[in-house]
């Protein structure tokens, strides 16, 4: 059995079911509570110019401009993505440049832009630490000195899945996980929408890997500690932490 790929995140995004969600995402639900006040703190000046990796089809972009921001390039690798976002683009008559990007190797010269953001625990929907780590690094790279990369994650140490890690750990020392996994802290499930990947790290884990980057963790916070979000929100996206970083 093979283990997971980029190719095989890539056609699970590409999904009209996983398309379809994205997209009732950015109409209906919009920048959460905490998104925004964590945006509005962390890029104050409406003027900065920020970019977007993973955008899908653009639901924290077109929220960021709703409050002003204007200089917004929003990119994801799955062109069908940034089609239906485009076609939002239109429809909203917002002013975001949306465009295919591999966020491991971006195409924006060094230090360009203010602000980075990987919302929605899509940096952790890339499999292999090795590229998680290079997605850092070229985020580090496109941004001006003491620019921010913010993005979110969930938290393998929180108290509801303590029990599931726990045994996970056990059938990794067996050598008895699920052979499609790369890492300990990989899940790769069958959902409705087809076979979904995601790492589940450790606060641990995430602070080694941005300081390799060349970035200072000034905050890390779980997203309920922000505000009180609404039971939308809560229905599209559970428990996250969130992470604001500066480039060294």
């Amino acid at each position: 059995m093979s283990k997971v790929s980029s190719r095989e995140v890539l056609d699970y995004f590409s999904k009209s079911l996983v398309l379809d969600h994205y997209q009732e995402a950015t109409e209906k639900v919009g920048l959460w509570s905490s998104e925004e006040i964590i945006f509005s703190k962390t890029f104050c000046d409406p003027t900065l110019k920020v970019l977007e990796l993973g955008c899908g089809v653009g639901r924290i972009s077109y929220g960021l401009w709703s409050l002003g921001y204007t200089e917004l390039v929003a990119t994801d690798f799955s062109k069908a993505m940034i089609k239906r976002a485009i076609r939002l683009n239109k429809i909203f008559q917002a002013g975001i440049c949306f465009q295919v990007e591999d966020a491991k190797s971006l195409s924006f010269p060094a230090s360009s832009y203010d602000g980075v953001i990987f919302g929605f625990n899509g940096l952790m929907q890339i499999p292999g630490r090795f590229n998680r780590k290079q997605v850092m690094k070229e985020a580090g790279r496109v941004l001006k000195k003491d620019g921010y990369f913010v993005f979110t994650t969930h938290d393998r140490m929180m108290k509801k899945w303590r029990k599931f890690w726990t045994m996970e750990k056990k059938r990794w020392r067996k050598g008895s996980q699920n052979p499609e996994l790369l890492e300990f802290g990989d899940r790769y499930e069958d959902t409705e929408k087809g076979k979904h990947f995601i790492h589940v790290p450790e606060v641990s884990e995430v602070r080694s890997d941005l300081q390799e980057a060349g970035f200072i963790v000034e905050r890390d916070i779980l997203k309920s500690k922000i505000s009180q979000e609404s039971k939308l929100v809560n229905e599209y996206s559970d428990e996250c932490r969130f992470w604001i970083a500066r480039k060294k």
